[in-house]
């Protein structure tokens, strides 16, 4: 019987408490579902400002990268090549937030 302190494995299906970050039957880390829609919501955003300001850094101060932010505003975006590379990057869903999360468009 499930209740509502209970969710199943990613990976192997086994009923596990909700507030459990791995499995204790296989072992796998489970995703954080909560924390991964804030995360999915911010992928447009993040698309946006690499598109309008992304010679600026924009999108990195966005999400919170800022160290890397001022760079690209000094140097322009790397004269436009890291501006592109960032662009393309979002767009495939593999850029990082400050803390290491994926930004990545919502497919629900």
């Amino acid at each position: 019987m499930r209740t509502d302190q209970e969710k199943y494995c990613f990976n192997c299906g086994t009923a596990i408490d909700s507030k459990a970050a791995v499995c204790p039957k296989c072992g796998v880390p489970q995703p954080d579902i909560a924390r991964n829609k804030t995360i999915n919501s911010r992928w447009l955003a993040a698309l946006l400002l690499c598109w309008i300001l992304g010679i600026f850094g924009a999108h990195r101060f966005y999400l919170g990268r800022t160290g890397t932010g001022f760079l690209m505003l000094f140097t322009l975006g790397g004269l436009g090549i890291w501006y592109l590379i960032d662009l393309i990057i979002i767009i495939v869903g593999q850029f990082h937030d400050y803390d290491g999360s994926f930004v990545k468009a919502q497919l629900e």
